[in-house]
């Protein structure tokens, strides 16, 4: 699993540099001169960091070899990716990164199949979209991957907090939630 650390969104002026959308909380390391980017498409690259910049909150790349804005013209919409062997482990054990817990099963603390982690959202709240497609339990790790992250299946929006979240196991690729009712299946909401 190879994991986006930014997007190229389009050249800047004509020197050769580009505007990196980032998706990385730790852009200064990423994005240090000398790192080494592989791509996606592959053939774009690896790119190797040549100097990094902010401008107005937006990140400027400039990558050996790509000298003139023509050249940067031809990176637009390249992704950038990090391999997780890469990615120092967290010291906090409550602590997680996206792609660890992308893929997990989740249950419920009464042992329910309840689906599979597609993504994790954050919009002031961390929130776990879990994949719920047939039957409660019928979506493995392996189907979920980049083409399936739509939203077209049935899924549900977990906060990712302690007190729904109860335990991740990342080695045994579960996740289990005690979900308060209403959350999982709106027609078991507490009415007020």
């Amino acid at each position: 699993m190879q994991i986006a650390v930014g997007q190229v969104v389009r050249a800047h002026g004509i020197r050769g540099e580009v505007l990196v959308a980032v998706r990385t909380d730790e852009p200064g390391a990423r994005f240090a001169p000398g790192s080494v980017l592989p791509t996606e498409p592959p053939e774009r690259g690896p790119l190797t960091v040549a100097a990094a910049r902010w401008h107005s909150g937006r990140l400027i790349v400039a990558f050996e070899g790509i000298g003139d804005r023509t050249a940067a013209e031809g990176l637009r919409g390249t992704l950038l990716i990090l391999d997780p062997a890469q990615i120092t482990s967290l010291s906090d054990p409550d602590e997680f990164y996206d792609h660890e817990l992308i893929g997990l099963g989740v249950v419920t603390a009464a042992g329910d199949p309840v689906g599979v982690v597609a993504d994790v959202l954050h919009h002031g709240q961390d929130l776990l979209v879990v994949r719920r497609d047939g039957a409660p339990g019928q979506v493995t790790p392996a189907q979920v991957t980049r083409e399936s992250r739509g939203r077209e299946a049935a899924e549900a929006l977990v906060p990712f907090v302690s007190a729904i979240v109860t335990d991740v196991d990342v080695a045994a690729g579960r996740l289990v939630i005690d979900p308060p009712p209403g959350l999982l299946d709106p027609d078991e909401a507490i009415e007020a």
